[in-house]
């Protein structure tokens, strides 16, 4: 009998497509066959033993900057539908309509009418943090008009979110997403649709435990935590090309001395903010290891070259894993920060969006696993913060927290941990379903 087929629709961009690319290896390895659909933007083609379908690209990537992330979504959301209903219809011709389930990001909503057109069951995949997708539900509930008048008092900024401590209701991500009540709509069609079987998460009990019973409570369908999937993958899915170089320069530098900065794939920094983290990190007199695309002027180029590294992209979590590497600047993506927690790598935290922001008050104030850098970045602060994380003791205790968290992580992927179990229950779903 042919191996039943799973449809994955990620989101195309790096941080949702990795953990969707790692889902379905796990789901490989327990007998599924993998379909992932894509528009024509950031593909990812050269997995081994996936089918890749392209559908015609109904709103270009290109499109998010100039809509802004709300209207990009809503109308990717439109325009996507009718050509996904098709793609499925093809599928189900040429695999004998041996499909078991649609398993669609959440931002990809539009795939929930093609699963209902079909009678196919479906299942969300929210590739950030169960805190950041306890976020979107209280938001989706929300009147913006009341909201906005309440959150001019500060008491209101401050009260904690249903008991969810340390989650405030200024921590809510609302900023750089334009108009409010656009984007509480949107809220509302990511998070009010009652038709999915279940949520996967890549996260773990260990980490988010408030946040997951809240879900658990508040969702009424199942919710599999599978995290942290990049333990158990086995194939690299960037969309960018890395540059393996860094691993023999990191080879010939001393243990826990380098400072690994990475502020992720779409990270864009002022020249300005780039010559202080340059002037910072030779000041402090560590080596260190730099992605960043932007080309270097004359002057930076000079002084990094002789305490540091450059690359375009790097392989993250080999570079994590390496005994030279003792802390990560990073900007807190949902991904980075698993990868960091599960290498026991304390971090320097300087979010850009809201929900980078709640993770670092998660890496900050809960786990204890980091420090933040606010403000304007000066070299001074940049110097005094590489020196806390890679000589004091400070760092020392953060990386013990993360070693501890690290150990609990691993063991929650081992046989008979819990999200091992949990991968168990999603495979008897989809094998029953």
């Amino acid at each position: 009998m042919e191996k039943r087929r799973i449809i994955l629709v990620p989101f195309p961009a790096q941080g949702h497509v990795t953990p969707f690319i790692q889902l379905g290896q796990a789901l490989s390895l327990k007998g599924f066959s993998t379909t992932v659909v894509q528009g024509g933007s950031n593909q990812v083609s050269h997995i081994p033993g996936f089918q890749f379908l392209t559908i015609p690209e109904t709103l270009p990537l290109s499109q998010l900057k100039t809509l802004g992330p709300v209207e990009f979504l809503m109308k990717l959301n439109k325009t996507s539908e009718a050509s996904f209903k098709d793609c499925i219809s093809q599928l189900l011709l040429q695999h004998d309509n041996d499909i078991a389930c649609i398993i669609y990001d959440e931002l990809m909503y539009f795939s929930e009418a093609a699963a209902k057109k079909f009678k196919l069951p479906s299942v969300i995949f929210s590739t950030v943090s169960a805190t950041s997708r306890v976020c979107g539900s209280v938001l989706s509930k929300l009147n913006a008009e009341k909201f906005l008048i309440d959150m001019e008092d500060h008491e209101v900024q401050d009260k904690v979110v249903d008991d969810l401590h340390p989650l405030t209701y200024k921590d809510l991500p609302t900023s750089g997403m334009g108009p409010l009540d656009r984007y509480l709509e949107l809220c509302r069609e990511i998070f009010n649709r009652g038709t999915a079987s279940g949520v996967i998460l890549n996260t773990a009990s260990c980490l988010e435990s408030s946040s997951l019973s809240w879900l658990q409570q508040e969702l009424g369908i199942p919710v599999y935590l599978l995290g942290p999937l990049h333990i158990t993958a086995s194939t690299n899915s960037s969309l960018l090309e890395e540059d393996i170089s860094c691993i023999e320069w990191l080879n010939k530098q001393k243990s826990r001395s380098v400072i690994y900065i990475s502020l992720g794939s779409k990270a864009h920094m002022e020249a300005k903010e780039v010559m202080e983290m340059a002037w910072g990190l030779c000041h402090s007199n560590q080596p260190f290891l730099w992605v960043i695309s932007e080309s270097l002027p004359e002057e930076v180029s000079k002084i990094v070259s002789e305490k540091g590294y450059i690359v375009k992209w790097a392989p993250q979590d080999h570079v994590l894993g390496h005994p030279a590497v003792g802390g990560f600047w990073s900007h807190c993506g949902w991904n980075s920060t698993l990868e960091s927690i599960v290498e026991g790598v304390p971090m320097i935290c300087r979010p850009f969006g809201d929900e980078q922001k709640l993770n670092a008050k998660y890496i900050e104030s809960v786990w204890r696993t980091g420090i933040r850098l606010e403000g304007e970045v000066e070299r001074g602060q940049v110097k005094r913060m590489v020196k806390r994380l890679i000589m004091d003791d400070e760092g020392a205790d953060m990386r013990d927290r993360s070693i501890g968290f690290r150990e609990k992580l691993k063991a929650s992927v081992r046989v008979e941990g819990s999200s091992y179990n949990a991968l168990d229950e999603l495979v008897k779903f989809l094998e029953t379903s």
